[in-house]
This record gives C-alpha cells, sequence and structure tokens, in this order.
C-alpha cells in the first residue's frame, strides 16, 4: 500500500470519530477498505462495532493476533487540519485512527506476501470506554480465530519516527474511572446554614483523598488518583445542593488499586457524617495491566535490530489500555510508535507525522513474519 493511499485513509479516519460501541462509520469504512482487497484467503466477522478479520495460512501451525482500537474521544479538535473531525466535539486525541490504517496496511501486505501461520487483525471498539477487549476475546466471540500470540501499537508523540520501544513485563498501569457523586441540601447563598454545601464537601474530599496514596500505600507500589472534573452548582447566589467529581485510579499492582478503592471508600463514609450528605461512587471501565510477554518481546527487538528501525527499552507507565485484558488472556506484548508530535496522548492539537504510517506498516509485517518463522 503507497504512502499516499495510507494517508488517504488516515485523513478519512481522522474525519470520523466515534465515542465506544457507536463506531458504525468507523466499521463501514473499514469493511469497505478490506473488501476492496478481499481474496478467497481472507474472511471477515463483525461484532458490534468492530471488525475481525482472518488471513489463512499457506500452511498453517499457529494463529498470530494483531489489534487496533477504533474508537475516538470526546475532546474537541483544535489542530487546523484541513481534513479535521466533522463529528462536532469528537476527535481522534490518542491516534487511534493512525492505529487502524496501520492495521488495514499490514493486512494489505499479509494478503500480498503469504506466509504460512495464519494471522487475525482485530479491529477492537470502545477502548477508551467502556471496554471492548475483553467482551471481544471470549470462546464465544473469537471461536477458533483464537491467536497463539497477539500484539498491539500505540502511537507515542514523545519518540521520533522510526523508533519503536518496548519492554518485558509491565508496559501500562492497572486503572479504574472513578465517579463521586454527592448529595446534600441546596439553598439560598445568604442563609448557609439551612443548606448541606456540596461544593464545599466536595472540594474538601479532593484535598483529603491525597492522603490516600501518600500515607494509605506502600511507598513502593505505586499509585495514582487524580480527579480531572468538578462539577457543582448552577448559579453564583445558590449554595450546590450536588457536586460530581471524575478521575482515575492507576496502580502498578492489581491488588493495590484495591487498597486505593478500600480507602477511598472509607474516607467517603467519613464525609457522608461530617458534611450530613450522601455519597456515591462509581468505578465506571476497569483496565488491567498490560504485562509483555519476554519471549515475544525479545523476539520484537531482535527482529528490529536487523531492520532500519530503532528500537529503545521503554519504562513502565502509568497510562491505562484494555488491551491488558488481551495478554491476560494470550501471550503477546505492546509497544510504543514513535509519531514526533508536539502535543501529547488526549491533547486537541495532537498532530502525529504522517511518515511514521510506513515504519508502522513496517514494523508489523516484520513482527508476523517473525514470529512466523
Amino acid at each position: 500500500m503507497e504512502f499516499s493511499t495510507l494517508q488517504t485513509i488516515r485523513r478519512e479516519l481522522h474525519q470520523i470519530p466515534e465515542l465506544g460501541f457507536q463506531e458504525v462509520k468507523t466499521q463501514q469504512y473499514i469493511l469497505n477498505t478490506i473488501k476492496a482487497m478481499q481474496t478467497d484467503r481472507v474472511d471477515i466477522k463483525t461484532w458490534k462495532t468492530g471488525v475481525m478479520v482472518r488471513v489463512t495460512g499457506e500452511n498453517p501451525r499457529k494463529t498470530i493476533g494483531f489489534r487496533c482500537d477504533m474508537d475516538g474521544l470526546p475532546i474537541t479538535e483544535q489542530t487546523g487540519y484541513p481534513f479535521q473531525s466533522m463529528h462536532e466535539g469528537n476527535m481522534h486525541a490518542c491516534g487511534h485512527d493512525f492505529h487502524m490504517t496501520i492495521a488495514l496496511g499490514a493486512l494489505k501486505k499479509m494478503i500480498d506476501e503469504p506466509i504460512n501461520d495464519n494471522i487475525v487483525f482485530l479491529f477492537q471498539p470502545a477502548e477508551e470506554g467502556p471496554g471492548g477487549a475483553l467482551p471481544m476475546i471470549q470462546p464465544e466471540i473469537l471461536g477458533e480465530w483464537k491467536p497463539n500470540v497477539i500484539f498491539a501499537l500505540h502511537i507515542a508523540p514523545e519518540l521520533p519516527v522510526g523508533t519503536v520501544s518496548s519492554r518485558p513485563g509491565l508496559l501500562f498501569a492497572n486503572t479504574s474511572e472513578l465517579f463521586i457523586d454527592f448529595t446534600g441540601k441546596g439553598g439560598h447563598a445568604a442563609y448557609p446554614h439551612l443548606t448541606r454545601d456540596m461544593g464545599v464537601a466536595a472540594s474538601n474530599f479532593v484535598v483529603e483523598m491525597q492522603q490516600v496514596v501518600s500515607r494509605g500505600v506502600a511507598p513502593l507500589e505505586s499509585a495514582v488518583v487524580t480527579i480531572g472534573k468538578i462539577e457543582s452548582g448552577f448559579v453564583q447566589n445558590a449554595i450546590a445542593e450536588t457536586a460530581r467529581l471524575e478521575g482515575t485510579i492507576r496502580t502498578l499492582e492489581p491488588a493495590t488499586i484495591d487498597v486505593v478503592k478500600e480507602k477511598l471508600e472509607k474516607l467517603m463514609r467519613g464525609f457522608e457524617i461530617s458534611h450530613e450528605c450522601s455519597i456515591h461512587v462509581d468505578y465506571g471501565s476497569n483496565y488491567y495491566q498490560v504485562y509483555n510477554d519476554q519471549k515475544w518481546v525479545d523476539l520484537f527487538a531482535e527482529t528490529m535490530q536487523r531492520s532500519e528501525i530503532s528500537y529503545q527499552e521503554a519504562n513502565p507507565a502509568m497510562t491505562g489500555e484494555d488491551f491488558g485484558y488481551m495478554l491476560k488472556e494470550i501471550p503477546g506484548f505492546m509497544f510504543w510508535l514513535g509519531v514526533n508530535s508536539p502535543y501529547g496522548l488526549h491533547n486537541a492539537q495532537l498532530q502525529p507525522d504522517e511518515s511514521a504510517l510506513e515504519a508502522g506498516v513496517q514494523t508489523v509485517v516484520d513482527s508476523i513474519k517473525a514470529m512466523s518463522a
């Protein structure tokens, strides 16, 4: 697939970002693209808004899987691209348009250059939430298409084009969404003694919860609790009856996330008494750690050393990725792909360098061939 074709696909996908399990246009675009390259060695299945494609090998002994994610984020784009999002309020701010384009490019290459083993490409919806990886790999969905080994990539804005990065063991953290709702008693600003102010309660809670990690988690068991959004009140002269905190919990050990949740819930019970209110918590989507298999990372590193792509060891990150559920069931790995953007992931101005598309396709293809050797 020529660079101009990859560029066109990326830009067309970039214009139609859709949220988790709403990727209707994206699914149709992927299906149309695959059907245009279809041969008798290609089979296609759909699941919800996802797509599964199997390329039958010439003498299969195993199945190699490659997963890419499809959904966008509820972010208003500020790139200034002439091909920016046509879906107001949504944007491919995490690079999933890149991931899908690279998967389509690699799929075309593997059709044109058949190998012995079967290859399954998983176009997975809802990575950003509520989570599509775990249900997609269930036996009733994948069946006999379940890979023996699986891998995936994620763009890395901070790395130069032509560089990839990974590591054996823990790459990404265990994560949980965090939504906390406070309900008290609203009223006139002039009569605070007759109310139960949830703006005050929620503000104090944000301050107090900082001690959950600093005093509730062992120093060598890394954890992060972040509140990224606070909502309370409707007008300047009324005391807020409700408040809502939205954030995330991230830990390097699966058991630590339970410790953090337990500490937060104890803090909530105390706040219910001291602020005479009710508090409800919802942990939303929970993602399992991305834990890379030593064998396959070593092979990946060796493969890159024989190519024009530069490999470097990654550090563990508090990033969350539901691909971890796939690695929990199937050995494999995830790697970072350098795209040299001045703006980071989930930034409204994220602008990955499109020359990384060809490097991504070649890296995926070389990796598949190495796994099949």
